[in-house]
């Protein structure tokens, strides 16, 4: 083909800057088109003065001269694009070998440098395996070759070089480009993983020093900075056996210069607080007191690992009259209370209940009232459906009712979310239903006892809350001297034993309110009705029963004692003598005849 051109130079029909692009098309014979793609280079029409091309997707597409040497790119044979091409299948099995290899023949065909993004656009159909994985391999494998330069940022490039360099002094010169003591805490961190792989322990003393500089001069504006970078130097330091000067700037000295705690913690990574809180403790007398003072003030993560190390330090009793007091004053912030409504631990299970959530409402309405715009606690209780329901499990009906209330005017809520937390109200406490609902129809609520069940359920009640609940709160607090709660079985058995006290307390209350005492004396006789006795004939087999029906509580089978509520007394309520009746019972009907009604000779 080459030939064929000259020809057409030396006739002057190519001239100018028309003739080096067509003599490297073909010398490489192989081009790249930005509309058609990659492209084969077949033949040189001489005669009509065409170039004749193999496009992956145009075959046979005949191209004028001057045409194809103003759009057409050449490239060589062994190009990423000419690879992809002419042998796919083999440059797929040789990324999935040889990672290195592949990288660097994308580098080459990008001149030697590209961002992250440009080799993923280019080799995402030949790495046929998992992408995210075969890079994070192949970045690896890049950051310990001499050959290559592998920056933080994916927006930067990739750098491919001939010569090696040797990987201290590439992370040398990375480091030393870096603008900024954020930057080289970002590439000293990086380099803290090669570390084993750095021969000269000059290079690492090289760089330490350098941040120790950056340290000092950041310590006094931007002491979060500055105490990443002690963290950064600290950890290349140790990991190279390295001695460490006297007069360097340290965790203790940043840390404990600080005023303004939140404000430092805020902004240090979240990843770092941990770290720096050990700091404070090792080396600050009134931490405990320190970190009581901001609890109420960072955010959740952040909260917990104060929680955390006072707890890990003895402190609890300090940090649960601080909760107390918070929740109690209706003080505590959003974040404070989103972190121990995740905890939920039994750490905290006396602070645990239903003033908890009456200040999470609080807390949600200052939120709002400040214009603060964050969500985070509304979605926490509306997504764990379990909060709600642990809050008020132990709580006085009384005390839901109020609830209840605070609930129903809050205006964190939407209405369809209060519903939402409502039901889950009622499912603990039914006798709510009502005062949600408006309905309060005294016939579907009320119901007769008499006076000797009624001094029985309210003796037992009375028993419950004179002696068994003050008990068991006694319990608790023995198990809970004990230590650990987390194996503490003896404190665990006393929480269980107190919900079930609770629950029964909560249905007596729900009961003993709806219970109308009576001693049915004057009761009618003309029709079947509580404080009756009546004789009734079975028709299938002509047995006579004669049963007593009596109040809700009175019921006693052995002696033919009814309450009136039961399905087989109500077949009888409300009929005269001489009436039959149906009874269905586990699938078989009898049928009755009331024969008498008279007044129960006894009311128990």
């Amino acid at each position: 083909m080459r030939d064929e051109l000259e020809k057409l130079v030396a006739a002057g029909k190519i001239q100018g800057k028309h003739v080096g692009p067509l003599m490297a098309l073909a010398e490489a014979g192989f081009c790249h088109h930005k509309s058609w793609g990659f492209g084969r280079v077949v033949s040189v029409d001489v005669t009509l003065g065409r170039l004749n091309i193999d496009f992956t997707s145009k075959s046979g597409h005949s191209m004028d001269l001057t045409f194809a040497a103003e759009s057409l790119r050449s490239i060589p044979k062994d190009h990423i694009i000419a690879r992809k091409s002419l042998d796919a299948e083999g440059l797929r099995r040789e990324a999935a070998l040889h990672h290195l290899e592949v990288v660097k023949l994308a580098l080459r065909s990008f001149g030697g440098r590209a961002t992250a993004d440009q080799l993923h656009g280019i080799l995402k159909d030949v790495v046929v395996s998992d992408w995210k994985k075969w890079w994070e391999v192949a970045r690896s494998e890049m950051k310990r070759n001499g050959h290559f330069t592998v920056p933080l940022k994916k927006s930067e490039l990739i750098i491919y070089q001939e010569s090696e360099l040797d990987i201290g002094e590439r992370l040398a010169i990375e480091f030393k480009a870096a603008r900024g003591l954020k930057a080289r805490v970002a590439v000293a961190t990086e380099i803290l993983k090669s570390v084993p792989d750095i021969t000269r322990r000059e290079v690492l003393s090289e760089i330490i020093a350098l941040l120790n500089a950056d340290i000092a001069s950041h310590s006094p504006t931007m002491p979060s900075l500055a105490l990443e970078g002690v963290f950064v130097r600290d950890d290349l330091r140790k990991a190279a056996n390295l001695e460490a000067p006297a007069d360097e700037v340290g965790a203790a000295q940043v840390v404990t210069a600080q005023n303004r705690l939140v404000e430092f913690f805020t902004e240090l990574p979240a990843a770092k607080h941990r770290r720096a809180l050990e700091v404070l403790r090792d080396s600050s007398p009134d931490w405990g007191a320190r970190l009581i003072m901001i609890l109420n003030n960072v955010g959740a993560k952040l909260a917990g690992e104060i929680a955390r190390l006072l707890l890990l330090e003895g402190r609890g009793t300090l940090l649960k009259q601080e909760l107390v007091r918070l929740i109690s004053q209706h003080g505590a912030s959003s974040e404070l209370l989103l972190w121990l409504g995740k905890e939920r631990g039994d750490h905290f299970a006396d602070i645990l209940g239903p003033e908890v959530f009456r200040a999470m409402l609080t807390a949600m309405e200052r939120d709002a009232f400040n214009e603060r715009k964050t969500n985070r606690l509304h979605d926490f209780i509306l997504d764990d459906v379990t909060l709600l329901p642990e809050l008020i499990e132990s709580a006085d009906i009384e005390v839901i009712r109020d609830l209840t209330r605070n609930l129903q005017l809050s205006p964190s809520f939407d209405d369809m979310d209060k519903r939402s937390l409502f039901a889950r109200i009622v499912k603990a406490y039914p006798a709510i239903q009502e005062m949600i609902t408006g309905e309060n129809k005294k016939e579907d609520h009320t119901f007769l006892v008499s006076w000797e069940s009624l001094q029985r359920r309210q003796t037992e009640y009375q028993e419950l809350v004179e002696k068994k609940v003050p008990a068991n709160i006694k319990d608790i607090a023995l198990a809970r001297s004990y230590g650990d709660l987390r194996e503490n079985h003896e404190y665990k058995s006393a929480k269980e034993m107190q919900r079930v006290l609770q629950r029964r307390k909560a249905e007596l209350e729900r009961e003993l309110g709806r219970a109308r005492g009576t001693d049915f004396a004057g009761v009618r006789t003309d029709i079947v009705g509580p404080g009756t006795r009546i004789g009734v004939t079975d028709l299938a087999t002509g047995t006579r029963e004669s049963f007593s029906i009596l109040g809700a509580w009175d019921g006693d089978p052995d002696r033919n004692v009814l309450s009136y509520l039961t399905p087989f007394a109500k077949t009888f309520v409300g009929q005269p003598v001489g009436a039959e009746v149906s009874f269905v019972s586990e699938g078989v009907s009898r049928r009755f005849r009331i024969d008498s009604i008279a007044a129960a000779s006894q009311a128990a």
